[in-house]
């Protein structure tokens, strides 16, 4: 089998995907070989089938890709918090009101990014029911271990699209078979997709190579059985919002009182949590010595990180822009890599990592650029030659009259700055970190605290590493955590949700009217996707 680093160096086959889901996904590829050309070997098979669906778990077009990119997944769990922001710079970036709509909760079912975000998850899940589908007409060239595993691969792949969906969307289309029909479809409800989802998971996981898909080899990139744990977990971990059809009319069941049947043992959500985060530990996996370790150029062989983004500027097309978008033009400039000056961590994010203090969070050094910046040990400078000073605490919703316009704002850092990188800086070669276990330590800590244990030791794991002092384990200590460990990672909207924070006022932003009923804890499914499809209801109707 090949791995996926070299199956992304070979030409795709995109196959036709059958009649649209939505208008969205109605291009159909020109120019195909036949069947019989395409599909003649085991490898050729799984290389169109499974190996294909990894070419869009990455990105480099808005919408597209689980991060890397603008305006998807990251940014909807990002700029919609108290943890970071896209501040209006005078004429930059106010982009027809788009970050401040999401800072703000402002955003609509008319909102063309959320229908490109919408059709990019679907788009996969058709994918991954097409390439089943094509697994099953073609069994013959395969034994029967090849088609099982193929086909769990597949079906981890499509759950783990579905976990992001009921995230963002909620009571949404289960699709399970290739060619479904637009006239078809219509939404299931949040807690059927996420039973849907977690039973997937637990089925195929044992046929899943129980590898690590971080290590170069054949199994780098790819969904193999600890990811598929990382997910259960995390499945287990919202399931008192994942459950919840409509959390305007339906208050949430507890932890305690929903249950999994886990190996043949009743066990309740965060007796499941723990259980799936003790079996990634069984797997090998441990905290870096070197927090920063996990997001250096070369990060392959990280212990610690679980599911990768691989990149590789010299063959894959997946960009990673974060970088790019914070950094100051002169900052760029002086790296030798380009800048869009744009997003920052906030007031209140900055104050948590005790910036200014005796007791600043080690890690602030690691996940900002702030006050004076240096390349190479030599200051940079702005046009007129003054130092370039980031201002952590002069950050607004719009800085244009402010005479910190350009230089509000402690900026991203966190991955080590690929020199060599191409298109300025967007290309480069550290692997994009999606999950990792400091992640699985602070949700077995927040799963003990749940359930009237004690997740001291767990919590104390990751501050020890950071350098820093140990902390009760308490449910608001374990999110402060949650921030500081896993800054700049897109946690921090699903991880407000659950602690019931995010409809609150923070930061600069002040709840919409109505907010508290907790109509924001989901994104609108697009009017452009109801419009194709009048069986397709809005979320809010269950």
């Amino acid at each position: 089998m090949r791995s996926v680093k070299s199956l992304f160096t070979l030409t795709a086959i995109l196959l036709t995907i059958g009649p649209g889901l939505f208008s969205c996904l109605d291009d159909q590829p020109r120019d195909r070989l036949s069947e019989a050309q395409v599909f003649d070997s085991p490898a050729s098979l799984y290389l169109n089938t499974v190996g294909e669906l990894y070419n869009y778990i990455g990105g480099e077009a808005d919408g597209n890709g689980l991060q890397g990119t603008y305006r998807g997944v990251y940014d909807y769990n990002t700029f919609t918090t108290d943890e970071a922001i896209i501040p209006i710079r005078g004429a930059d970036w106010y982009d027809g009101g788009f970050w401040q709509r999401l800072y703000r909760h402002e955003w609509s079912a008319d909102d063309q990014e959320l229908y490109t975000l919408w059709c990019y998850l679907y788009k996969v899940v058709v994918l991954c029911n097409d390439a089943l589908g094509r697994l099953d007409k073609h069994r013959s060239l395969l034994t029967t271990g090849q088609y099982e595993s193929y086909r769990a691969e597949v079906r981890a792949i499509r759950a783990m699209f579905y976990y992001y969906l009921i995230d963002l969307f909620g009571n949404v289309p289960l699709l399970t078979a290739p060619e479904s029909k637009v006239n078809r479809v219509t939404n299931t409800r949040r807690s059927e997709v996420f039973s849907f989802a977690f039973d997937e998971l637990q089925t195929v996981a044992p046929q899943l190579a129980p590898t690590p898909s971080h290590h170069m080899g054949n199994y780098y990139g790819r969904l193999t059985r600890p990811v598929a744990y990382f997910l259960l977990a995390k499945l287990a971990l919202n399931a008192e919002v994942f459950s919840c059809d409509n959390p305007t009319t339906t208050a949430r069941k507890a932890g305690r009182d929903i249950y999994f049947t886990v190996n043949g043992v009743q066990m309740n959500a965060w007796q499941t949590v723990i259980h799936y985060c003790n079996r990634i530990a069984d797997l090998g996996y441990r905290l870096e010595n070197n927090y920063a370790d996990n997001f250096k150029i070369h990060n392959e062989n990280s212990a610690e990180n679980i599911f990768t983004i691989p990149m590789d500027k010299h063959l894959y097309a997946n960009q990673y822009q974060y970088l790019f978008r914070s950094r100051n033009y002169h900052h760029g400039k002086a790296l030798g890599l380009g800048s869009e000056n744009g997003a920052c961590a906030t007031l209140s994010t900055v104050r948590a990592f005790g910036y200014g203090t005796p007791q600043v969070d080690h890690r602030y050094a690691l996940n900002f650029y702030s006050d004076t910046i240096l390349v190479d040990g030599d200051t940079v400078r702005l046009d007129d030659g003054t130092p370039l000073v980031y201002q952590p605490l002069e950050v607004q919703c719009n800085l244009s009259a402010s005479r910190y316009i350009k230089t509000a704002g402690a900026r991203m850092s966190k991955y080590e700055i690929d020199r060599k990188a191409f298109f300025d800086g967007k290309l480069q070669d550290n692997d994009i970190v999606l999950y990792r276990y400091a992640d699985v330590l602070l949700m077995l800590a927040e799963a003990k605290v749940r359930n009237g244990q004690n997740g001291d030791a767990e919590l104390h794991l990751v501050r020890a590493r950071a350098g820093m002092g140990p902390r009760t384990a308490t449910l608001d200590n374990i999110l402060a955590e949650r921030l500081l460990e896993l800054m700049w990672e897109g946690w921090r909207r699903q991880d407000l949700i659950r602690f019931s924070k995010f409809t609150q006022a923070y930061d600069l932003r002040t709840p919409l009217t109505g907010e508290s009923n907790g109509h924001t804890t989901l994104f609108p499914i697009p009017n452009r996707a109801i419009g194709a499809n009048k069986r397709l209801q809005p979320n809010s109707a269950f």
